[in-house]
């Protein structure tokens, strides 16, 4: 019942996004703009790490793509409850949990798909990283877009409105992006900082996937990463599924 559900829900937004060719494209924007003309400025610079320049930005834009794209996911439930969509969905039978699955498992494809025409661009551009460690950076894509899109439709369904929604998205997104290393690696920085770092999720993601891009997969960052990834996940899709049955979505 439950899969049959998600089916039907996932079926239905994909379909809706495959009629935007806009939705698809715009979300890529801005992490190609990093790539073209943020990228070639590392060339050559010291990192702090073994990794070349492409390998150090593509990962941090990977996730970069994944943050900010889910974390506003949340505006489509809103557009959905002002147009009545959410209010015909609850007389129906369907699953709460599969109208939050089918909306994540789109999203998360949606933003796979984003991510790869970046790595796409980026091996134009100079990237070399081995193909499990690619594959392995969309996976994590895949996990914090749902982590994040399930936890910004929770939002949604609580404060209902585009004002109260948006504020309250960029007050968290950006502060995450600049303290979990995504364009430069935190250990740059002063000491003070990268611990500070550390107690954002987001750090031991970007941490993972570096590595990852340089072919290393047996370490303790890939370890962490996995393990805040996947804990992340199931917290999220549970406090969304929560605030959609409260809610009666």
């Amino acid at each position: 019942m439950l899969l049959h559900d998600t089916s039907l829900i996932f079926g239905r937004y994909v379909r809706q996004t495959l009629r935007s060719r806009f939705q698809i494209l715009f979300g890529i924007l801005m992490p190609l703009l990093y790539l073209l003309f943020f990228g070639p400025l590392l060339t050559g610079l010291p990192l702090g790490s073994e990794a070349g320049s492409w390998q150090v930005l593509v990962p941090g834009l990977l996730l970069q793509l994944a943050l900010f794209g889910a974390s506003f996911t949340g505006f489509a439930i809103i557009i959905e409850q002002s147009t009545g969509v959410v209010e015909r969905m609850r007389v129906t039978p369907v699953s709460r949990l599969a109208l939050l699955l089918g909306r994540v498992l789109r999203d998360a494809l949606l933003f796979m798909f984003q991510a790869v025409l970046l790595v796409g661009a980026a091996l134009v551009m100079g990237l070399r990283a081995p193909l499990p460690g690619v594959l392995i950076g969309f996976g994590f894509v895949g996990l914090l877009t749902v982590s994040l899109a399930s936890l910004s439709y929770a939002l949604a369904m609580r404060v209902r409105t585009p004002q109260e929604f948006g504020p309250v998205i960029n007050s968290l997104t950006m502060p995450a992006m600049l303290l979990s290393g995504l364009m430069l690696p935190m250990t740059l920085g002063p000491r003070w900082l990268d611990v500070l770092s550390h107690l954002t999720p987001f750090r031991y993601l970007v941490d993972a996937v570096r590595d990852a891009y340089t072919g290393s997969y047996a370490t303790t960052h890939m370890l962490c990463g996995v393990l805040v990834a996947v804990g992340l996940a199931l917290v999220a899709v549970t406090v969304g599924t929560r605030v959609f049955r409260s809610a009666g979505a």
